[in-house]
């Protein structure tokens, strides 16, 4: 097995949205726009596909394209993580190798939803994923879409998967997020998966943030770990109540729609999602117009 990097990245990494044409098929072009776009401000990592990139409703071959894209760009200058998670283990174990031959530098995989799985079954889910390849693994931890709770004890089961190095926290219990981090924050680079989680994170040892928000305000996100990193903790206080109220616009409307139609509206891609996400309503789209003064 090849020597792994410890974290993985340190800042943000954006969870990246996926553009469709009217007909519903990626459009490329935007996308590799999207990608340049964060490149140039600074972001640390790219995730692609996953949830705020609609993930669940590309196939395979879409998520290996846009994979295959994104690292076309960010070679030598960041690391692209693949979305390989399912709720059948043999499905992710496939998607993983495949993800690894497109180039992907890390991969993503959340809990099996729906199947949810016993204490036993999640460790033999992520023992299959973490053994087919040699690429540095990232548990996602989502139960609010899920259905799925992790807890120390699944955590500490997982700990002797040699590739799976590192954590996506998107529960909201900041007591589990403490947790982690005190007792397995030498073991995993344990990442906020929630933007308004991001400094709380960072204070206790964290070494970033999965976000949303930087699919449009790349730089203030890139700016507040920064801020971080050094430990100006009051400037980096000020900004996150600056952005507080638009991390949690976010999810006004079940992720990606208030994310995408804000991109939309700034030109970055064509309000189009793919069912059963769509537009969201009158009310939320003027709440957010508002406060991105689109």
């Amino acid at each position: 097995m090849k020597k792994l990097n410890f974290p993985l990245f340190d800042g943000v990494a954006t969870a990246l949205l996926t553009p469709f044409s009217e007909d519903g098929s990626i459009d490329e072009d935007s996308f590799e726009r999207m990608v340049l776009r964060q490149i140039d401000s600074g972001i640390s990592a790219l995730v692609v596909a996953g949830t705020t990139g609609e993930g669940t409703t590309l196939s395979d071959k879409e998520k290996c394209r846009l994979t295959s894209l994104a690292k076309d760009l960010c070679t030598g200058k960041i690391p692209v993580y693949g979305n390989c998670g399912a709720n059948d283990t043999e499905k992710a174990v496939s998607l993983a190798k495949k993800l690894t031959r497109a180039g992907a530098d890390g991969l993503l995989s959340v809990t099996p939803y729906y199947n949810k799985a016993t204490r036993r079954g999640l460790y033999l889910h992520y023992k299959a994923i973490a053994s087919a390849t040699d690429t540095p693994l990232m548990v996602y931890h989502v139960p609010t879409r899920t259905g799925c709770r992790m807890t120390i004890e699944n955590y500490a089961d997982l700990s002797e998967l040699d590739t799976l190095v590192a954590v996506k926290e998107a529960s909201g219990e900041l007591r589990l997020l403490s947790d982690l981090l005190e007792d397995f924050g030498e073991r995993y680079a344990v990442y906020a998966g929630n933007d308004e989680d991001a400094l709380f994170a960072r204070r206790l040892g964290s070494p970033g943030c999965v976000s949303v928000l930087s699919n449009l305000l790349p730089e203030d996100c890139v700016r507040l770990q920064a801020l971080c990193r050094i430990g100006d903790w009051s400037a980096a206080r000020s900004l996150e109540k600056e952005l507080l109220p638009k991390m949690q616009a976010m999810f006004r409307e079940v992720n990606p729609v208030p994310a995408k139609y804000v991109a939309s509206r700034i030109g970055l891609c064509k309000p189009s999602w793919r069912l059963p996400m769509c537009e969201p309503s009158k009310e939320t789209a003027a709440e957010l117009d508002d406060l991105f003064k689109l």
